[in-house]
């Protein structure tokens, strides 16, 4: 197999739909992409029933290209990172792994444009993020939702707001970002460091006012991290955590029992937003992200340095903080259900608490004078005492025997 028949069946995958955002290439399956959440088969000349081994491991080693460090990657860990691009068409990030035995490839199509916070309809206050001088920002949610976007479209709002160096640290190079008004640098894993630790270590004496990590994944990165924010630097990056709460407690537990109460403090005054992400089916096709955002205030700086407790946890607190532009999942939720973009089965696939959820559709529904319940001919039985009295006296003159 050339490499030029391996570009033609990448090509015939983007073009099957005009949003496409995964290929797949598994042994046993035909080429599939992903698109909308759904993976589809992808017919090509000539075309196969399904990928044999060989074909599988052909194309995948020709997208590693010889590369000795993915090599050693892939035989040491079982899986390696790398990105790619198709000319002038498009660019991968690309993960190739072992499974039985055989090589899977997995290629997330990368955006040529850079977002904007308009474009992907963002929060009003990711222009206050933006402004922010110093600390921590985090990005958190599943892979493949969203992140690396939200992230993207926030460095933009700064590179055209800020004179400023911005220094990333990426795993692969995703979004390559212009210069405008501030000073992009942008280094990948394995061409340009050998870790995320290294890198941002050596990015602090890069001088840089932003640093982007593509995802603290280990307590040394983190480490470097805090200390990054605390001494002047805005520091941005991911985590797989699900919400706010469970993202401090991912950060807690990289530390050992006794230096908890110091990163505590550390947190306290450092993180400045948490935003968590899902993306959810939208109506009419494509998705649309649910965000959960949570600001700094007193009441959350008390959270984190002694912990949550009953009537004091992120998420009450973030539900009442919408005057500062915070918001639970199930907040968002319910007003993409409002703005009709999702349905109300998608609602409850992925809310957070079902039952605040009901609630709040009830209102909407009511305002919009539509039936809140299924069930139907329900009356009151409205007796007062005086009839309950009068009915028991007609019962005992009934049951009473005729006198002799």
């Amino acid at each position: 197999m050339k490499q030029s028949e391996i570009d033609y069946w990448i090509t015939c995958m983007l073009e099957t739909f005009s949003n496409v955002s995964d290929l797949n290439v598994t042994v046993g399956k035909k080429l599939q992409v992903e698109s909308s959440g759904q993976l589809t088969d992808v017919p090509v000349v000539p075309d196969f029933d399904e990928l044999t081994p060989f074909q599988a491991e052909v194309f995948a080693l020709n997208l590693i290209g010889g590369d000795p460090r993915l090599l050693e990657d892939l035989v040491r860990t079982g899986s390696c990172d790398l990105s790619y691009w198709l000319g002038n068409k498009a660019r991968f990030r690309v993960n190739i792994f072992k499974q039985k035995n055989h090589l899977s490839t997995i290629l997330r199509k990368l955006e040529t444009t850079i977002p904007s916070i308009e474009k992907l309809g963002l929060p009003s206050i990711f222009h206050k993020m933006a402004e922010v001088k110093n600390g921590l920002i985090l990005v958190t949610g599943s892979t493949g939702s969203g992140k690396s976007t939200t992230l993207a479209a926030l460095l933009n709002q700064i590179n055209e707001q800020k004179s400023v160096h911005v220094v990333t640290l990426e795993d692969p190079v995703e979004f390559v970002h212009p210069h405008k008004r501030a000073t992009f640098n942008q280094r990948e894993l394995g061409n340009d460091y050998d870790s995320f630790s290294s890198g941002l270590r050596a990015a602090l004496r890069q001088a840089p006012k932003v640093v982007l990590v593509g995802e603290m994944r280990d307590r040394e990165t983190m480490e470097i991290g805090l200390a990054a924010a605390e001494t002047g630097h805005l520091v941005v990056s991911t985590l797989h955590t699900v919400d706010a709460g469970q993202t401090i407690n991912r950060i807690l537990g990289m530390f050992e029992q006794e230096e908890q109460a110091q990163v505590r403090l550390r947190l306290a005054d450092t993180v400045r937003y948490i935003i968590c992400q899902r993306l959810l089916p939208r109506n009419g096709g494509g998705r649309v992200a649910a965000l959960e955002i949570m600001g700094m205030n007193l009441r959350i700086n008390d959270v984190i340095i002694n912990g949550e407790s009953e009537g004091k946890t992120y998420n009450e607190i973030i539900a009442n903080g919408t005057a500062f532009g915070m918001q639970t999942f199930d907040q968002h939720i319910l007003q993409l259900y409002k703005e009709e973009l999702i349905s109300e089965e998608t609602a409850f696939s992925y809310c957070s608490n079902k039952n605040i959820l009901i609630r709040g559709l009830d209102m909407l529904k009511r305002e919009k004078g539509e039936e809140t319940s299924d069930l139907e001919g329900l009356t009151i039985d409205w007796k007062t005492d005086e009839t309950e009295e009068s009915e028991g006296a007609e019962k005992d003159e009934e049951q009473s025997p005729n006198p002799a």
